[in-house]
């Protein structure tokens, strides 16, 4: 049966759909041209420890299937790594020429190579050139994918039943995990009985893939561009459809661009009731309003998702594109307006994703798309992403204007003790995929102004201890789980080696990367 909308959300629709004619709008970060309407030292809002439970990985991993055992490098009970580089994730300096033993699991011991004991049932490995560092802890990684964001503009519009995004459940576990992610959170849902799937089957040792935080369907309002998003009619609807999910397994929850103030405060204030934090892509919900209605996180930053700003915004109502964008052209970072949202962030222990690479792919004349990435795409996902690159116009000043304002709020957030975390996003035009991106975000932090050390712990501790599991995983310490990273190079002194990635360790396993990447070439953007 058709569902009937109540009188708020006809109303609230009608304002959207005629607050605009075709306008480029920015879809989580998909860019489609449509009818549209209108660091590190923060504390977090406390959330009841059964949160933290349901995020964490079984106590004794399952043993690997055949489907894993393929791609494992290093599979010994006892695992001794010598000679490597420590960087620890705490922000601290590397530590040269270390001793990491790794045991059921665990990381034993770290000490000095000239002088750590080693077990005498180990397997040896001298790794002379090498870092270690945490496995990265991925806060914005989707197991969905623009595959085809050319073809879908439909000539300059987008046409019924709405925007469809490629749930990529093969290939997108095995790419995170390849470029060193060890944790992420799905970050918002399309295909929620599949991602539930992917993580049963990661969990239980029947496929290669992250521990994973899964996000529930994303809480909408009217009108959507997604035709796989529901659109919510009410707060009590909000309300359900938090208790739906949290039943069903979600561990996390997204509000998105066009939801009201009062379905937000419902679905906050149920998912804090539940054990569980909210976070946000807002546009409709200015980001002041979004904290008084209880939000925990807020993603991709303020430049492109905060409408405060914008003049004679209607409340509950999504403004142009157009008119976000020049309402943050026009306000200085370093302005007091921005200092005062920047305090109320800090002041109510909020974090806020960074997500990058995302937004560099509309700035013109950024680097040309790596032969690696155009190497693991599928060939219509190649073709949409090279076609919508293209269409890119050179003298539009505007979106590199905007990234930089965005880099400049992030170090600003970060510098007054707010909680910085980071993912990719990989969606957009098609040019950011999984796990590359998690890489090419590190080092956009640290273009952004932040040490390698700094962004290392961003893209590690810090999304660890949003997640409440930064006691056992996050940094490198004995005891914690080993979720480590082996890369060739110095990161720590050039970023760029983040992407020498050549085996990664999760639960003390060591898998091989190029094997996983090799294992889904071409095939992104299908499956």
């Amino acid at each position: 049966m058709p569902r009937r909308l109540n009188s708020a959300a006809r109303n609230r629709a009608s304002r959207n759909r005629e607050s605009a004619a075709a306008c480029t709008v920015m879809i989580g970060m998909l860019t489609a041209v449509s009818p549209c309407p209108a660091a590190q030292a923060g504390q977090l809002r406390q959330a009841p420890p059964k949160a933290v439970a349901a995020n964490a990985p079984a106590p004794h991993p399952a043993t690997p299937g055949p489907e894993v055992a393929k791609f494992l490098a290093i599979s010994a009970p006892r695992v001794v790594l010598r000679h490597v580089s420590v960087i620890d994730g705490s922000g601290a300096a590397p530590l040269a020429d270390q001793t990491v033993i790794i045991a059921d699991g665990r990381i034993a011991a770290i000490g000095p190579a000239a002088t750590t004991p080693l077990p005498k049932d180990a397997e040896l490995h001298d790794y002379r050139g090498y870092s270690i560092l945490p496995g990265l802890v991925g806060m914005h990684d989707h197991l969905y994918y623009s595959a085809s964001n050319a073809l879908q503009r439909g000539g300059g519009t987008v046409l019924e039943p709405g925007v469809i995004v490629a749930e990529i459940a093969y290939t997108a576990p095995r790419l995170y995990l390849a470029a060193g992610v060890t944790t992420l959170r799905t970050t918002g849902s399309v295909e929620p009985y599949t991602d539930f799937k992917v993580h049963s089957r990661i969990e239980a040792g029947l496929m290669p893939g992250p521990h994973m935080d899964v996000t529930a369907p994303y809480l909408e309002g009217a009108p959507t561009y997604f035709a796989q998003m529901h659109e919510l009619t009410d707060p009590e609807d909000a309300r359900r459809l938090v208790d739906i999910w949290a039943d069903y397994g979600a561990t996390s929850f997204k509000a998105y661009m066009h939801l009201t103030r009062a379905e937000l405060a419902a679905a906050a204030g149920e998912a804090h009731r539940r054990g569980f934090r909210i976070t946000g892509h807002l546009c409709s919900v200015t980001w002041p309003e979004a904290v008084a209605a209880g939000i925990d996180d807020f993603e991709h930053g303020p430049v492109y998702t905060d409408s405060e700003f914008v003049g004679g915004k209607i409340p509950d109502v999504c403004p142009k594109a157009q008119e976000l964008q020049a309402s943050w052209v026009a306000e200085p970072i370093e302005g007091a307006k921005v200092a005062a949202l920047i305090r109320l962030l800090v002041d109510h222990h909020i974090a806020v994703t960074s997500t990058l690479p995302v937004f560099e792919l509309y700035v013109p004349g950024r680097p040309p798309p790596q032969r690696r990435t155009l190497e693991a795409m599928a060939s219509g996902a190649r073709e949409s992403y090279l076609t919508e690159r293209s269409m890119l116009d050179p003298n539009n000043p505007t979106p590199a204007l905007l990234l930089h304002k965005e880099m400049a709020f992030e170090r600003a957030f970060a510098a007054a003790g707010g909680l910085l975390l980071a993912g990719p996003d990989p969606t957009g035009n098609g040019g950011v995929l999984p796990g590359f991106g998690n890489q090419r975000e590190l080092e956009l932090l640290v273009e952004a102004g932040f040490t390698p050390l700094q962004a290392i712990q961003i893209g590690t501790q810090n999304g660890a201890r949003f997640l409440g599991r930064d006691k056992d995983i996050g940094t490198l310490a004995p005891g914690k789980r080993a979720d480590l990273v082996l890369v060739k190079g110095d990161p720590a002194a050039h970023i760029e080696d983040i992407e020498n990635v050549e085996v990664v360790f999760k639960d003390g396993l060591g898998y091989d990367s190029r094997r996983l990447i090799d294992a889904v070439r071409g095939q992104v953007g299908i499956r």
